[in-house]
């Protein structure tokens, strides 16, 4: 038995001694690459505009008589490539802008309140800033819905349509889970910055579409690189900011205009996600609930699906 144990021992101490090699090595290696990749981070994709005295940035493409936003979800590092494989199925018709909150993409971390009035009111400002201007149709994915409600509640003129891939509604979750999602950040925090300084991020794809070129995808390792699980990334998940902006979407009635809202697979399971959505709906003047079978980055598997049928909301808009 003695015996049996001292060979446990070596192999857990030599696979010990294999990973800290590993580590060391992908180390070095992640420090190599920065710098040579350095020009890919370097280089925005799309402009920068001043925002509280720092650059955000924010990508435009196509012309139409509409213009649609994208808002992120909490920790899509590089909203701009994120979103490629849908808006570049829309910006034919249509003017598109991608923000990037600070924290994000080639925008700026920033010290300071992350609280979803603030965010809001950086984002309009970015925007009329790039010359895009109101109304908007706001296509929001994930923690992003919190701010197209509260977008369309208190500046009702500049929303035209919203469509909620996979969103955040009020009344979508209980508080303990709001609380308990907010313990686990820390841990997400170790992970994601482990992960960042070892360089294990560049191991795999960090967009699910498979639709970006080698090119792209080489941006958007360096922009995980460089900025996964950052402070300004990490403080928007205060729980305390998500249950405010749950009160004060709650103090208003809930927006009328057209909405078009997916849940995936995983959110469709969830009571409160579910009805919460369908309460989106039925305050719509003309709401649509659709339940797509996959995961939460509803866009990345069902882009063709998901452009398709907002070329229909546009339609719908024009009548």
């Amino acid at each position: 038995m003695k015996k049996a144990f001292k060979i446990i021992g070596k192999v857990v101490l030599g696979l010990l001694i294999l990973l800290a090699v590993f580590l060391i090595v992908m180390t070095i290696y992640n420090q190599i690459m920065l710098r040579k990749n350095k020009d890919l981070y370097g280089t925005p994709l799309g402009q920068l505009v001043e925002v509280d005295g720092h650059n955000m940035s924010i990508y435009t493409e196509g012309e139409g008589e509409h213009t649609i936003v994208f808002m992120s979800g909490w920790g899509t590092t590089s909203p701009i490539l994120d979103f490629k494989c849908l808006y570049s199925r829309l910006s034919d018709e249509n003017k598109i802008a991608v923000v990037e909150k600070f924290g994000y993409g080639f925008s700026d971390v920033v010290d300071g309140e992350r609280d979803f009035d603030t965010i809001l009111r950086q984002d309009r400002e970015a925007l009329q800033k790039a010359d895009m201007k109101a109304p908007y149709i706001l296509c929001a994915h994930s923690y992003s819905g919190y701010e197209a409600v509260l977008w369309a509640q208190k500046y009702p003129d500049e929303v035209e349509a919203i469509v909620g891939l996979d969103m955040c509604i009020p009344n979508g979750k209980e508080e303990d889970t709001i609380q308990t999602n907010a313990k686990l950040v820390g841990l997400v925090k170790l992970i994601n910055r482990v992960s960042r300084y070892t360089g294990l991020v560049r191991i795999g794809s960090s967009e699910y579409s498979g639709t970006l070129t080698g090119e792209e995808e080489k941006i958007y390792t360096e922009i995980n690189a460089h900025i996964l699980a950052n402070d300004t990334m990490i403080n928007e998940m205060n729980p305390d900011y998500e249950l405010d902006v749950i009160d004060e979407l709650n103090s208003s009635p809930l927006p009328t205009v057209p909405v078009l809202m997916y849940v995936s697979g995983d959110t469709a399971r969830q009571e409160l996600w579910l009805s919460g959505t369908q309460a989106m709906v039925d305050a719509s003047s003309d709401g649509k609930l659709i339940k797509l079978d996959c995961g939460h980055y509803v866009y990345s598997f069902e882009y063709e699906r998901i452009s398709k049928e907002i070329k229909e909301l546009i339609d719908s808009l024009n009548d």
